[in-house]
């Protein structure tokens, strides 16, 4: 049983919330906010409306300086705001807008005098004012709108529109705790606005049982017998004293909150002004959100022929303003076409560049007519005669240089070590550096077997050698120059020295082993020839003679 109570609560909660969402979302809302420059004083009367328009407002909208009504404008649908109350102030006037969104219309009001909630309330003895107030909406109280006039009825339908209406077989008197009076002076044109806390209390009873009535119990240490207090009422303050009659006591419908309020009896209602308080006068009435027609205005008056010239005007702007959007319009659609174009014409050319590159049998563009195409070579002579179609003169192009195999070190240049006699390193061209054959071994004078110093050391010659026996792995031949090698020798200081690394300071060639050049040659530096002759061949020949 109790869980299908707790069901039914929340079944019943959850409806309740639906149907106070739906009654939400009917009622009308409003933003109050300022534009510009507008002081302490102006800032604090807004904050007054805002109260005024509870709860169907918002309570803390910040607003900035960059923002603009189009700002408001958009989020105002979402939001499910309805109205908008715009304050602004120039150094001469303070003005207020009202305004229905989202299209209109706006009337432009002129705050002619104002005072704010503190200085109401500290102009009453005794002040009533509390935050159970502003759970509901206020009750508008419309006075002497009756007056012929499009703009009097359009004014009044405004304010009837920016509070929720009331069904008067329906509504809850505890929910009605504030009302808001407008007047409207048919001589001057001017509308008041004031806001007043409502209270129903009972009447027929003195005031001593009014005081027995109330929550707090009166102090009756003066009095000698209760009936002082319920006869004459002694001790009560002059501010306690109301002055009812007929313009204020009614018959109540339903039991309405306070003691002594029973339906069916008389009670009076009380109204206790809380503020703010405004003196407004209109100005012009303006179509749309600011910015359409001015259907009425206070101070400038237009005759037919006036408005139908302003008509007709607005008419030729709108048909301008439309011509442009139509041009915009075709500019954008033409630009489009035309980068459409470009795009397709782009990817065409893509697509011929590929299909040329993957085929085999395009035309070399270098064959011209007849001739033979050019095939690039290494060889220079080959190259002018295809190009040219001559033979090259004699020694214009040097002769093509021979590949030389990669060296192979099969052991270290550690001290002692054999090495093959046709070695070019030695600086002996081939010789030992005491005369012997070519090919021979040499070894160091110690009597250190060459199995200390590991196996001997073999060079590969690649069979072009360099004026003094030295080979040459240097940069390519100028263009007509003869065959040759110009440079130093691989490992020596001069030209005729020759070249060996491993020779000392004193001219031996052998010097670090220890030996001496006794039975050396002449090196073209000498004056004599070299004993090496250039040719193909894996080692060098030896010279006929000598000098």
């Amino acid at each position: 049983m109790s869980k299908s109570k707790s069901k039914n609560q929340k079944k019943n909660r959850l409806q309740a919330n639906h149907l106070q969402e739906e009654s939400f979302a009917t009622v009308p809302h409003s933003f109050v906010f300022h534009r510009g420059l507008i002081g302490k004083n102006v800032s604090q009367l807004v904050l007054d409306m805002r109260r005024i328009m509870q709860p169907f407002t918002a309570e803390a909208m910040k607003v900035k300086k960059k923002n603009v009504l189009k700002d408001f404008v958009s989020i105002a649908g979402p939001l499910g705001v309805t109205h908008f109350m715009i304050f602004s102030k120039t150094p001469h006037t303070l003005s207020m807008r009202l305004a229905r969104v989202p299209r209109g219309p706006m009337l432009h009001f002129k705050v002619i005098k104002y005072a704010l909630v503190k200085d109401v309330i500290s102009s009453l003895k005794r002040h009533r004012m509390h935050e159970q107030q502003f759970t509901h909406h206020p009750l508008l109280i419309l006075n002497n709108f009756g007056v012929e006039g499009m703009h009097v009825k359009l004014m009044a339908t405004m304010f009837q529109n920016m509070f929720p209406s009331i069904n008067v077989h329906k509504v809850n008197l505890n929910s009605i705790k504030r009302c808001v009076l407008l007047n409207y002076d048919p001589v001057s044109q001017e509308v008041e606005l004031r806001h007043y806390s409502l209270k129903v209390v009972p009447v027929g009873m003195s005031r001593g049982v009014k005081k027995l009535m109330q929550e707090r119990f009166p102090n009756m240490n003066k009095f000698e017998d209760i009936s002082e207090l319920l006869m004459k009422g002694a001790n009560l303050s002059e501010s306690e004293a109301e002055l009812d009659g007929d313009h204020n006591i009614t018959e109540l419908p339903q039991a309405c909150a306070g003691r002594g309020n029973m339906a069916s009896q008389q009670s009076a209602v009380r109204l206790t002004e809380i503020g703010p308080r405004m003196t407004l006068k209109l100005m012009k009435i303006q179509e749309g959100m600011g910015d359409g027609d001015v259907l009425y205005h206070a101070a400038i008056f237009k005759t037919e022929e006036e408005l139908q010239e302003i008509l007709n005007r607005k008419e030729a702007q709108l048909k301008e303003k439309d011509a442009r959007r139509k041009k915009q319009a075709q500019n954008v659609a033409e630009k489009l076409a035309k980068r459409e174009q470009h795009k397709n014409k782009s990817l065409e050319g893509i697509k011929r560049k590929r299909e040329e590159e993957e085929d085999s049998e395009v035309e070399d563009p270098g064959v011209q007519g007849d001739k033979v195409p050019v095939v690039e070579s290494d060889d220079e002579a080959e190259y002018y005669r295809q190009a040219v179609g001559q033979e090259p003169e004699e020694g214009m192009f040097p002769p093509p240089k021979k590949r030389r195999a990669p060296r192979e070190h099969t052991g270290s240049f550690a001290r002692g070590n054999k090495f093959h006699g046709k070695s070019p390193r030695e600086g002996g061209h081939g010789r030992s550096p005491g005369g012997n054959a070519p090919g021979k071994h040499f070894r160091d004078r110690d009597s250190r077997s060459p199995k200390d110093h590991g196996p001997p050391r073999h060079f590969k010659d690649g069979g072009n050698h360099q004026k003094g026996g030295k080979k040459f792995e240097g940069s390519p031949r100028p263009f007509g120059q003869k065959s040759g090698f110009v440079g130093k020798s691989f490992g020596a200081k001069k030209s005729g020295d020759g070249g060996n690394k491993f020779r000392g300071k004193g001219g031996a060639t052998g010097g670090k082993f220890g030996q001496k050049n006794k039975a050396g040659f002449k090196s073209k530096g000498d004056g004599g020839k070299s004993g090496f002759k250039k040719g193909p061949g894996a080692g060098a020949k030896q010279r006929k003679g000598r000098k």
